[in-house]
């Protein structure tokens, strides 16, 4: 293999490197000044566009972090306002109580909002006025903004209030997804269900709901008691444990007789 010769001491090929690299150093300078100048056209160009670019989304986002505070200190004045509402509700002064309500009922929080109106509703059903608070449950009940279950609420509410003017079809129509074992309203709306299916002569269908009811231990004792027999007369079985029954129907003698010395007492002063 013939070997390259050793130009190192050769000096035209010294001068030649030395030219190159030159050249190079040049040619990185000028690329180097070039970028500088095009960075220099675009910031007098487009510097004061992205200046008030970022400027307005400073703005921006000030405005809304001050706006979402002013929401937010809103929010809690509001609850506060339907929290002593309620005390007043509590304390048995609805009048006062709707003081406290009616400006929340148009609040634009729907988790302030609804409460209040459901409030103001159940004090005009409270005071007989039926066909206010028909109009009020049915309005939460059609709300799309509300929560669910406050929606189930209202429904459940304004099919009791109406129920002796329903249709038995359009009860069960109105309250049969409530009427399932696990919804937070099953005891009573599956109690109004199953009436309807009695008026329709339906025992087959209002038999075993009723035997639901008597065995959801989420449903009051009375209820639950009373739903036991009703099932029981139409031949469905509802007791699966004897003790619990003797238990339940013990509490409920101990309530009844709580209450008739209560109205003695009351009766005597």
């Amino acid at each position: 293999m013939a070997l390259r010769p050793d130009r190192s001491n050769d000096p035209a090929a010294r001068k030649v490197a030395l030219e190159e690299a030159r050249q190079d150093v040049f040619l990185r300078e000028v690329d180097d000044a070039v970028r500088q100048d095009q960075m220099a056209i675009a910031a007098r160009r487009y510097g004061k566009i992205a200046l008030a670019v970022i400027v307005l989304g400073l703005a921006g986002l000030g405005g809304y972090l001050f706006w979402q505070s002013q929401q937010h200190a809103k929010a809690e004045a509001e609850t506060v306002e339907l929290t002593l509402a309620m005390d007043r509700l509590e304390a048995n002064q609805p009048e006062a109580a709707l003081e406290k309500a009616k400006p929340l009922t148009s609040s634009q929080f729907a988790g302030v909002r609804v409460p209040a109106q459901l409030l103001e509703a159940g004090i005009a059903q409270g005071q007989g006025d039926a066909v206010k608070a028909a109009k009020l449950y049915g309005a939460i009940a059609a709300d799309e903004d509300a929560a669910q279950p406050m929606r189930d609420l209202a429904t459940l509410r304004l099919v009791l209030l109406q129920y002796d003017t329903m249709k038995p079809e359009d009860v069960i129509a109105r309250l049969k997804p409530m009427a399932e074992p696990g919804h937070a309203f099953f005891p009573a709306a599956a109690e109004l269900v199953a009436m309807a299916y009695v008026e329709q002569g339906k025992e087959n269908l209002a038999g075993p709901l009723f035997a639901e009811i008597a065995r959801d231990k989420t449903a009051p004792d009375g209820m639950r008691a009373r739903a036991r027999q009703i099932a029981g007369l139409m031949g469905t079985d509802a007791i699966d444990d004897v003790k619990e029954v003797v238990e339940q129907i013990e509490r409920n003698s101990a309530a009844r007789q709580a209450a008739m010395q209560q109205a003695a007492q009351q009766a005597g002063q």
